[in-house]
């Protein structure tokens, strides 16, 4: 192992659950590129931590007397990297799913040393196995968002270290959608977020069934609603425009149907918006080089039928919230 000498600043963060060799391939690709790595475990049952401190990387165990997400593991990794090292410039956070490409670390760190403006960089995920399921291939679809300058990152992303604090780090109380919520309070901080034309990780998403992508579609309406109603009322409207095309598409439109169908049965006919919806999505709502492959009436086709689970997302927030409960993670794997 050949650790390079230029990223002694930059340490890294791995959160998994149950990962099991998806998560030994994580961690050796970082193993191989840098020094300071902290596991965050949520309560596996496997060998995760044991494959960790094989490894020689410093483990952290969630207390699973309090809620566990996502957000509250990168915190608590953060916290005890940053404890080890105070000196660290630069956090790498990805999921225990995932394998760091060899030369990633190094191009998005020279990225922000030139760019000060810059809190997070980010690069191309994609899916290890897209042909083995339509689920994979969706999933790969959904990381490759357009190069520039971003609105938000994923799970994997570099983080300058004083950008992180800055903002308190993740909402360790969001279930889901947390890396969108920090990037909104880091971009009202004047901060700016970026994509690399560049390889960053190998993704196992491991959806073979249709009840994988409902929950994972559930988890992003309940994400979008968490995230609107933290923010909605800010000047940007934060995921407002999505909120409203849930509560439209899965919402009010099938019950207005309903209801008239009663009355005026041609009112069926109004369900005929829905494949029109979807051709509109496939031909002038994707990009380009999606919208010149098969795939994007595959993508199209998700999004709208994506709508009824992510409904059912946006009520289960609004009757936890009307319940005064506490959000439970939505799991699909």
């Amino acid at each position: 192992m050949t650790i390079n000498t230029q990223l002694q600043d930059v340490g890294a963060v791995i959160i998994g659950r149950n990962e099991g060799e998806r998560l030994v391939t994580c961690m050796r690709s970082l193993k191989n590129q840098i020094e300071h790595i902290v596991y965050v475990d949520s309560g596996s049952t496997d060998n995760s931590l044991a494959h960790a401190k094989e490894l020689g990387i410093q483990t952290v165990e969630l207390d699973l007397s309090v809620p566990f997400t996502a957000a509250r593991a990168r915190n608590e990794g953060a916290e005890a990297l940053l404890t080890a090292n105070s000196d660290l410039s630069y956090i790498q956070f990805v999921d225990g799913d995932c394998e760091v490409q060899a030369d990633w670390i190094e191009k998005a760190k020279s990225f922000l040393e030139q760019a000060d403006e810059y809190a997070i960089v980010c690069g191309r995920r994609r899916e290890r196995y897209p042909d083995n399921s339509v689920f994979n291939a969706l999933c790969d679809i959904e990381w490759n968002t357009p190069v520039g300058e971003a609105q938000a990152c994923g799970g994997d992303a570099l983080i300058r270290t004083t950008a992180f604090k800055q903002v308190d780090g993740y909402n360790p109380e969001l279930i889901a959608g947390e890396e969108p919520e920090m990037c909104f309070r880091l971009r009202r901080n004047k901060w700016k977020i970026y994509r690399l034309d560049a390889e960053m990780t190998l993704h196992d998403a491991a959806m073979t069934k249709l009840s994988q992508w409902w929950k994972r579609a559930e988890r992003a309406g309940y994400a979008y609603t968490n995230g609107f109603d933290l923010h909605g009322k800010s000047e940007e409207q934060f995921k407002r425009k999505e909120v409203i095309s849930i509560a439209f598409w899965a919402g009010v439109l099938p019950l207005v149907v309903i209801l008239f169908s009663f009355i005026k049965p041609w009112t069926l006919l109004l369900l005929g918006v829905y494949p029109l919806q979807i051709m509109r999505v496939a031909i002038r709502d994707v990009s380009k080089q999606l919208r010149e492959s098969k795939d994007s009436w595959l993508y199209a086709a998700s999004s709208i039928f994506a709508k009824f689970p992510q409904f059912l997302g946006l009520l289960r927030f609004y009757l936890n919230k009307a319940k005064g409960q506490a959000a439970s993670i939505i799991e699909y794997k």
